[in-house]
């Protein structure tokens, strides 16, 4: 099936909207995630759904179908790949792949995305941590948590964090934090669930509760 770049992103924004929920996605959810109008969502639901991408049940929102997910999480596939190889083998920065994969996620030959898998030895995850889908759309997730949930005295291993948002990839290479850094919450600050930690058991600084719970966590 021949989808637009247009009609694949919208395919990944509801498959990511509706993770770990049965609920339908609204139509004003898709258009904050895509930064558009519900107009502009309303067509293409309609073209999606024509597609049979998509199933849209009014007052029920929408909810991706098999072979809409399957699309999905191969557009997934190619983005997390592409970001392993710019950062691996063209020495981008974590902060600067997201925008670039995101061209890059459309490009349709599965013979060259068979081969950069291949080239850059299957990773199972992409430099910020997020699961890469292997060639049959089969995902796996690792158990973890956000670092906000994370009790005073509790240690933890950076295994994920947002690939969104530059501003906070930045941050986090000022203060030395990368995936695999060993955390220790000394103190929680219950007013605006900020916290005191140590890593790799060396500085010590505050995190507002605002990046704390964009950091994930598994238990150590």
């Amino acid at each position: 099936m021949k989808l637009s770049f247009t009609e694949e992103n919208y395919l990944k924004a509801i498959y990511h909207l509706s993770e770990g929920s049965e609920d339908g996605v609204s139509t004003n959810a898709i258009a904050e995630e895509l930064n558009t109008k519900a107009a502009s969502v309303s067509d293409m639901i309609r073209k999606l759904s024509k597609k049979k991408v998509i199933d849209y049940q009014k007052y029920r929102g929408v909810q991706i179908t098999d072979s809409g997910r399957k699309i999905a999480l191969q557009v997934i596939r190619k983005h997390r790949l592409w970001e392993v190889f710019l950062v691996e083998k063209l020495d981008f920065n974590w902060d600067e792949v997201h925008d670039v994969a995101e061209q890059l996620e459309h490009i349709k030959s599965p013979v060259l995305i068979s081969r950069l898998d291949e080239f850059l030895g299957r990773p199972s995850m992409d430099p910020h941590g997020d699961p890469i889908p292997d060639e049959n759309g089969e995902i796996k997730v690792s158990p973890q948590m956000p670092l906000s949930d994370f009790e005073e005295a509790s240690l933890g291993i950076v295994v994920k964090v947002p690939d969104s948002d530059p501003s906070l990839l930045r941050h986090l290479d000022k203060i030395g934090m990368r995936l695999g850094s060993k955390i220790r919450v000394i103190e929680k600050v219950e007013f605006d669930n900020s916290a005191l930690i140590a890593i790799d058991q060396g500085k010590e600084l505050y995190l507002s509760g605002e990046i704390a719970k964009n950091i994930m966590l598994a238990v150590k």
